[in-house]
Order: structure tokens, then sequence, then C-alpha cells
């Protein structure tokens, strides 16, 4: 009973009338399978802000905005795609961690910051599995979910990240729950289908930790 859409990308390295194009595409297929766009690239020298009226419009016309942030680039691109870009959910984050200002709007939003622990430390971005910030990024508050990136470059599963997150950085049970429900509820699911989703998920967890 898995249910998929999918979300078109462009580069911010990319000229904005690549991305305006990509943008229409998208809302063009709007309901038929597409339900979001996202902005990705070159982060770290390459701002988002030329895409802010793509991005815009695109929201206006009804697709869920992301955008990668806090990977390569610091916690100022997360403020900026929190602030400036409006976006529903945010691409990685982790870096967020390197600025107080950039945690406090991050948690008082509650954006969704799409973690994934395998893809950061095989990137470099976190120099051990260890040292990843998830743990901290719980403790302050923020409103993290544990994802896969890209599982065929990475050779992981979603089961296998849930396994890092529980044996390598110490999260419990009921943490790693929370954590699949607020998944979920990042969804970009009609908001009957979701509480579905979010219904189906906890009482299969709740079937699971009761053996």
């Amino acid at each position: 009973n898995i249910k998929a859409g999918l979300i078109a990308s462009f580069n911010r390295h990319e000229p904005v009338a690549s991305a305006e194009r990509v943008a229409q595409l998208a809302v063009d297929r709007l309901g038929k399978g597409i339900l979001g766009l996202d902005v990705s690239g070159n982060e770290a020298d390459f701002p988002a802000q030329p895409f802010q009226g793509v991005l815009c419009d695109a929201q206006q016309a009804g697709l869920y905005i992301t955008a990668h942030a806090g990977e390569w680039g610091g916690a100022g691109n997360v403020a900026e795609a929190i602030t400036n870009l409006k976006v529903d959910r945010i691409g990685h984050g982790v870096r967020v961690m390197e600025d107080p200002s950039a945690i406090e709007l991050a948690r008082q939003s509650a954006i969704p910051l799409e973690v994934c622990i395998t893809s950061n430390y095989q990137s470099g971005v976190v120099s051990s599995l260890t040292e990843h910030p998830l743990p901290q990024m719980l403790s302050v508050g923020l409103n993290v979910t544990i994802n896969t990136d890209d599982p065929r470059v990475s050779q992981i599963t979603l089961s296998n990240e849930y396994r890092v997150a529980c044996e390598e950085l110490g999260l419990s049970l009921a943490a790693l729950r929370g954590r699949v429900l607020a998944a979920a509820q990042a969804s970009f699911l009609p908001a009957v289908e979701k509480q579905a989703l979010v219904e189906s998920l906890s009482a299969e967890f709740d079937r699971y930790i009761s053996h």
C-alpha cells in the first residue's frame, strides 16, 4: 500500500530560465503524479535567492516546495530556505547546528529536516557515523526525519538508516517511532491519506514494540 509521488528538481548553479522551465512542467503535471518542486545543486557557491520568484509562483500554483540546504552550505542557507523561500521541507539541514539563531528559527518553524546519516558520512559532511549531529538536533527540539538520500548510490535501505540511528547514534525505539511518524506527517499526501498513514505506522510500531 505504498503511495509515491514525484518532486521535480532544478539546480541552483544553472540559469533561472532552466528553473522556470522545470517549474512550468511540474505545474502542468500537478495532480498527475508530481507533487512538489525542489532546488538542489551547489549550495556552497550559488545562493538560492535568484530562484525565490520561481518557487513562490510554483507554491501558489499548488506545488509543495523543498530545498537542499545546510549540507555543503552553512546554517545561513537553512535560514534562507525557511525565511525567504518559504519551503515545506529541507533536504539535509544538518549544518543548522552551527548557528544558534538558525537553530531557533528551525525549531520555532518546526520545518522538517530530511537527515541522511550514511549519505552525510559518505560525502564527508560528517567525519564518522558516530559524530553525526542527529542526536543533538533532536535534543534541541528540531523536527528531524530519517532518510536514505540516494539508496542506490549509498547501497543502503531505509531500514539500514533506522538501524544506524539506533545502534550507532543511540536512538531509542520510542525516539525512532517519533521520527517515523514525523516523516509521515511531513509527507505531501492529502490530509485524509496522511492521517491514515500516521495511524497505520503507529499501530505497526506499537505491535512491534509490544513483542
